[in-house]
């Protein structure tokens, strides 16, 4: 009688201390693993969200780059970290549906080791060649890979972007070779430099050298409005392609067992943030299409994105192991 009713107390503490902990949360800062370096799209989406929740939860929100192996360091840190709210992870498609399929073991789960939070955005991407180069149309670019087979190369800084470029050669019917970077600072630094042919990317580090002169945008990879580069025409309409919309996408996720309550609170002020009308316009202006969604949205989102690029991983050949 006298235990009943003592693990009845404890039960009602427990299940009153984890409300009452999501209420105080945060009391000290909030660390984002961004898995890219300083510049990329990831980066700058972690700063824009991180900037505002600092002021609304009145602590200190921390972007911690941890780039390297296809976001594979940044996530299994996030992984193994404490799951209180305090450790977040700025994914993308490749952390939690491509990777899977392109190492034979993952040193994380990407659906039992992650909370979802919320999708955060849908970037666009585009097909960038330097300035000075001969190629003023995507068609000039095709027709010079067909007349030199295995001669141009293409760089690209995601598993995205590089799977973008093999469905680009499948559908051209042309064979370019690889070349992968480690985010997209170094995809702008490889083209500005002319060590590779092309490159597939968002435009958050390439918008200002396109704009300045020194990179000439061919296309865009999806049929959203850009008004950065109104005229600039899609993949598809500017060589007769059918490749239909393809794009990047982030979502803000925690070490699974993160309590549900600090879960919802997270999303609360991720969604506010990301529907702020002048923050959505400063990405917007960037190609940083934002988007939020509910934990559970996001989920869903996740196994549908996993069975729609598994049968294109598989065809492509990729794997890293």
């Amino acid at each position: 009688m006298h235990f009943n009713r003592f693990a009845s107390l404890v039960l009602l503490s427990v299940l009153w201390v984890a409300p009452a902990a999501a209420q105080n949360y945060p009391t000290r800062p909030i660390h984002i693993i961004v898995p890219f370096p300083a510049g990329g799209p990831s980066d700058v989406l972690a700063r824009l969200i991180g900037d505002k929740m600092s002021v609304d939860f009145q602590q200190p929100v921390v972007v911690e780059n941890r780039p390297g192996a296809n976001t594979v360091i940044g996530a299994e840190t996030a992984a193994k970290a404490s799951p209180d709210g305090y450790t977040l992870l700025m994914a993308i498609d490749s952390t939690l549906v491509m990777n899977q399929y392109l190492y034979k073991t993952l040193p994380y789960d990407p659906i039992g080791d992650f909370a979802p939070i919320s999708l955060v955005a849908k970037t666009i991407g585009l097909l960038v060649v330097n300035a000075q180069s001969d190629y003023k149309s995507v068609k000039d670019l095709i027709a010079k890979a067909k007349a030199a087979p295995g001669k141009l190369n293409y760089g690209a800084g995601t598993i995205s972007t590089k799977l973008q470029g093999y469905l680009f050669n499948d559908a051209a019917g042309v064979d370019t070779v690889l070349v992968p970077y480690n985010g997209s600072s170094e995809v702008a630094h490889g083209i500005l430099t002319k060590s590779v042919d092309f490159v597939f990317d968002g435009p958050s580090a390439e918008l200002p050298l396109i704009q300045s002169g020194d990179l000439r945008a061919l296309a865009k990879l999806d049929s959203r409005a850009f008004p950065a580069l109104p005229d600039l025409p899609t993949l598809d309409a500017a060589a007769d392609l059918h490749l239909g919309n393809l794009t990047v996408w982030l979502g803000l996720v925690a070490p699974r067992g993160t309590p549900a309550a600090v879960i919802d609170k997270l999303q609360g002020e991720t969604a506010k943030i990301l529907n702020d009308p002048a923050i959505k316009a400063r990405a917007d202006a960037v190609g940083l299409y934002l988007s939020s969604s509910t934990p559970a949205e996001f989920a869903d989102f996740i196994k549908n994105e996993a069975a729609r690029w598994q049968p294109v991983v598989k065809k492509s050949g990729l794997h890293f192991d």
